[in-house]
């Protein structure tokens, strides 16, 4: 007797008991979201220069002392992840100067805008600086504007050195490549997406981190065997891509201009190039045509990494491309 009522009014207590879990999930999550995004607006804002220029405004951070290093950051970047490369590659002993690229940050995004403008508006810096000469360091999506910076101002460039970058389209005929380049462009145009708005890029990295970083180009295997520091690492990168939306104009930007391609064959600053077999996001085809194409160029490749090669090889890295710059020092 009783039982049908009893047991309505129990599953009317766990129905209410249900409710009133999500909406603590919702608030306990939203404070969370609040709290992060008051702290990484607050971290990018007052440690920047900003300078007009005939291609907008240039947003700029420096340091150290020592020779000057001119360091390019990636998509979904800014000056902030410049300074974490150099953090990463550079250590102290050189004097670097991390733009923020077009539509990052501070950074202006004029439409119409092309890597060869970047490139000018980097020569532009250099000059307000008083800098003739700089070595170049570019990762990722960085490396089209560094690549173009040697082609148009061959004098500003003591050497050159890309890591996991970006400098060439896939060839359509070469059927090879063309299936892996359709999942990369699938996975440049998500994250364009999830960079226009704060609360998906903060969803996206916090709930679904290990997917986050298979579309940032590693696969299962890199991601399951970093280690403490490398996973610490890589979450230090995906965290400072906040505040996302600052960097969205610049992350479409980025996947929408044309490479650099065979331009790229009348640079002449030595270049060092380092790049993984399995990145699926930069795919090896980049080095693979940079090195053939670059007269004089190094490869070094490595057969795992993909595209968080830079924490998963650092210590080599750092060497390689700071006795590169070193060897490669005017006068």
């Amino acid at each position: 007797m009783g039982g049908p009522k009893k047991e309505k009014k129990m599953l009317g207590k766990i129905l209410r008991w249900i409710a009133v879990g999500l909406i603590i999930a919702v608030v306990l999550a939203s404070a969370a979201y609040l709290w992060d995004m008051n702290r990484a607006y607050e971290r990018i804002q007052g440690k920047s220069a900003v300078i007009p220029s005939p291609y907008g405004d240039i947003e700029y951070t420096e340091g150290g002392s020592g020779p000057p290093v001119l360091v390019i950051h990636g998509s979904g970047g800014g000056y902030d992840q410049g300074e974490l490369v150099v953090e990463a590659v550079l250590g102290d002993q050189f004097h670097w100067i991390a733009p923020s690229r077009f539509g990052y940050l501070r950074s202006t995004f004029n439409e119409g805008a092309t890597f060869d403008d970047q490139a000018h508006a980097y020569a532009y810096l250099l000059d307000q600086l008083g800098i003739e000469e700089a070595a170049v360091v570019a990762i990722s999506h960085g490396g089209p504007s560094a690549l173009l910076l040697a082609v148009l101002h061959p004098e500003r460039v003591s050497s050159l050195a890309l890591i996991s970058a970006g400098v060439a389209s896939i060839d359509a005929t070469d059927q090879a490549h063309v299936h892996a380049q359709v999942q990369a462009n699938r996975q440049g145009e998500m994250l364009v997406t999830i960079y226009r708005y704060d609360p998906l890029y903060w969803t996206a990295t916090n709930l679904f981190k290990k997917q986050f970083m298979e579309l940032l180009g590693a696969n299962e295997t890199v991601i399951a065997e970093l280690s403490p520091q490398q996973r610490e690492m890589a979450e230090e990168i995906i965290d400072y891509m906040n505040p996302a939306s600052p960097r969205a104009a610049g992350a479409a930007f980025d996947n929408k201009a044309a490479m650099p391609n065979e331009r790229i064959a009348s640079i002449t600053a030595p270049t060092l190039i380092v790049h993984a077999t399995d990145d699926t996001l930069q795919l090896y085809h980049n080095a693979q045509f940079a090195a053939a194409t670059i007269p004089g160029s190094t490869l070094v490749s490595f057969d795992r990494g993909g595209h968080l090669l830079m924490i998963v090889e650092q210590p080599t890295i750092s060497t390689a491309v700071q006795k590169h710059i070193l060897d490669h020092m005017s006068g």
